[in-house]
């Protein structure tokens, strides 16, 4: 069997943190800021998981992460 190809574009997006869980960032955040207001543009500067239920796909895409 061969090895599984990492998808390179969920690779800049997600990563795995310690207890196997996916960590995410938030949208949102690059561009029209004006309008936004600086609470909601500092919560957005934070991370987020993954909800449980798209958990397992994105893990599929990111086998060795």
């Amino acid at each position: 069997m061969p090895k599984m190809k990492t998808h390179r574009g969920a690779a800049k997006r997600f990563s795995v943190t310690a207890k196997g869980k996916v960590k995410r960032s938030k949208a949102f955040a690059s561009h029209i800021l004006t309008k936004k207001t600086t609470k909601r543009k500092r919560t957005l500067r934070k991370s987020a998981l993954v909800h449980g239920a798209n958990e397992k796909a994105i893990k599929r895409l990111i086998p060795y992460l």
